[in-house]
């Protein structure tokens, strides 16, 4: 049950950018989103089918502000491969 609004941004941070040299995007979404989820959406919505889904769960960090404490949210991170001939227009950087 994974949808389009689950994928919260396209990570550009420098690592992120080199492995888009070599074909692999950086994905930050929603903890609820899994990889099978995260594939329909790509075929779905951009017709494109990924080789390889990798994925990351990063916990939110406890902050402090003022002596209030508070936390981050929590957030997964996927390395999707995609076919060499496979673009994303509005990935273009």
């Amino acid at each position: 049950m994974a949808d389009i609004t689950d994928i919260k941004s396209i990570m550009y941070t420098e690592k992120s950018l080199s492995l888009q040299e070599e074909g692999v995007i950086v994905v930050q979404t929603t903890p609820r989103m899994t990889k099978n989820g995260l594939k329909e959406v790509f075929k779905e919505f951009f017709g494109i089918n990924p080789l390889r889904v990798n994925s990351m769960r990063v916990n939110g960090k406890v902050k402090r502000f003022k002596g209030i404490e508070g936390k981050r949210a929590d957030l997964k991170k996927f390395y999707v491969k995609l076919p060499e001939d496979a673009k994303i227009e509005s990935l273009a950087v």
